[in-house]
């Protein structure tokens, strides 16, 4: 089947409550882009308002007081915002890469797979129904000789040997206490929480979840996605296999990629949108699909939109193209469109400034 760039575009926004905006709430937000990166949190508040008719992110603060959400390490080893009762499966499928086992990885960070598997259950015992900062966790690590040649980067803000920890379910992150982060268990602040399941059990979810936000896409950008394309090549065959029966290839623009089949009739009814959005940084719209999928990023604009130190700028979509950058200056919208974009619909443009301003445009 031949579907064009635009018609994948304007579905997309569709799937992940850009046009229309939603009255869902902040669970089924984030259920739906299947995370929100949470690095900057005003990044993640920003995400979510963007997709709301009445933008209000009061429910975040809920959701985690109340164990409906969960902030975590998560894909690509960063910082997400989940929904409690659907981020098992990802979390599985991430540790199923065990980067830690890697050669490079045991030579930067220092420590074994026998430490990490040493360390998932110290710090899974310590922190059951606790929460604790940083360094209270890591003093009491600190009582077990074993762990002294790692201090130094258990203290790292980095957090690179408690990741491995947060994808096999042993770590998460807790209340903040005044200006401080604190880490517990996912089963301390989550009712009910079921554990991981296996990967092969994980698979069809997570993927048919991803699709259904972020497709029509292939395994390698799923991967890209999930571990920055880290994961073993043949159970990413696998997963995807185990869903053959519930996938339909397109062609998009000369390319081929995967859908959900249930999908496929709405893909091919979808018409190229004209709606413009203001996104904020690091936006599920841009990370799902990636800054490599030219559909949505000419190539030749991607380092203007994935900057140094793995900074996701701000964009300007046009029917669903990243057409341009922006950013607050002093409360006022600074505009960098890329050469050759043309000019937007006005009402449109304005109705998306007074979303991003506390005054408006000028």
């Amino acid at each position: 089947m031949q579907i064009t760039a635009a018609q994948v575009l304007a579905w997309r926004l569709k799937r992940q409550f850009l046009s229309p905006r939603t009255s869902a709430d902040v669970e089924e937000v984030v259920a739906r882009l299947c995370g929100v990166q949470m690095q900057v949190t005003s990044a993640a508040h920003t995400t979510i308002a963007s997709r709301q008719k009445k933008p209000d992110t009061s429910g975040v603060a809920t959701g985690l007081e109340r164990g409906s959400l969960i902030k975590t390490w998560a894909m690509r080893g960063t910082l997400h915002l989940c929904r409690a009762d659907r981020v098992a499966g990802c979390l599985a499928l991430v540790a199923e890469a065990r980067s830690w086992t890697k050669p490079s990885w045991q030579k930067t960070f220092g420590a074994s797979p026998a430490d990490i598997d040493r360390l998932t259950e110290a710090v899974g015992e310590i922190l059951q129904g606790t929460a604790l900062t940083r360094e209270e966790l890591v003093t009491e690590l600190l009582r077990h000789k074993e762990f002294k040649k790692i201090e130094d980067e258990l203290r790292s803000g980095w957090g690179a040997l408690l990741k491995p920890l947060a994808w096999r379910g042993a770590l998460c992150h807790g209340e903040t206490r005044g200006n401080r982060i604190t880490f517990t268990t996912p089963s301390t602040v989550v009712p009910e929480w079921p554990g991981l399941p296996t990967a092969e059990a994980a698979a069809p979810d997570v993927i048919s979840s991803y699709l259904s936000a972020y497709g029509p896409a292939t395994p390698e950008t799923f991967d890209a996605w999930l571990t920055r394309g880290v994961s073993k090549k043949p159970a990413l065959r696998s997963w995807f296999a185990s869903l053959r029966e519930e996938l339909t290839e397109v062609e998009v623009d000369g390319q081929k990629a995967l859908i959900r089949s249930e999908h496929v009739d709405e893909l091919a009814a979808t018409k190229p949108s004209r709606d413009v959005h203001l996104l904020g940084p690091f936006d599920a719209y841009v990370l799902g699909a990636g800054t490599k999928d030219v559909w949505m990023l000419p190539s030749e604009h991607r380092a203007l939109v994935s900057k140094a130190a793995g900074w996701i700028a701000p964009v300007i979509l046009s029917g669903g193209r990243i057409v341009g950058t922006w950013e607050l200056e002093n409360g006022d919208v600074s505009t960098d469109f890329f050469p050759g974009e043309k000019a937007l619909p006005s009402k449109a443009w304005s109705a998306e400034v007074r979303r991003a301003t506390p005054r408006g445009p000028s």
